[in-house]
């Protein structure tokens, strides 16, 4: 069972390594409300197009992305609007752990 429950974790932390980049994170944000071409992304994200079909790869290998090819033009989309089920939450966790920060900052200032 243990080599069952490590293969898990490792799955996991894979999957959560490779949303780790802010490029990725900020191309799922950008595609949340609908498909773009890579030109738009390149353009909208200030990437370099060598840099972002990276980014794009690993996102569309870990099931993230999906694409459809018009003419010379690839568009990106979400697979499955479930990531934000994951990163919501981070962000609301980021968001008390800023609070704490601030509320901390604030009794030193008092100081």
């Amino acid at each position: 069972m243990k080599n069952t429950d490590d293969m898990v974790f490792k799955i996991k932390a894979d999957f959560l390594r490779a949303l780790s980049h802010p490029v990725r994170l900020q191309v799922i944000e950008y595609l949340k409300d609908g498909e773009a071409s890579v030109g738009k992304l390149v353009q909208d994200l200030g990437v370099e197009q060598s840099s972002l079909s990276r980014h794009l790869a690993i996102l569309r290998e870990l099931g993230v992305l999906e694409a459809r090819q018009e003419k010379k033009n690839v568009y990106y989309n979400l697979h499955d609007h479930d990531i934000f089920k994951v990163l919501r939450p981070i962000a609301e966790l980021l968001r008390k752990k800023l609070k704490r920060g601030e509320k901390l900052l604030e009794s030193l200032a008092k100081e």
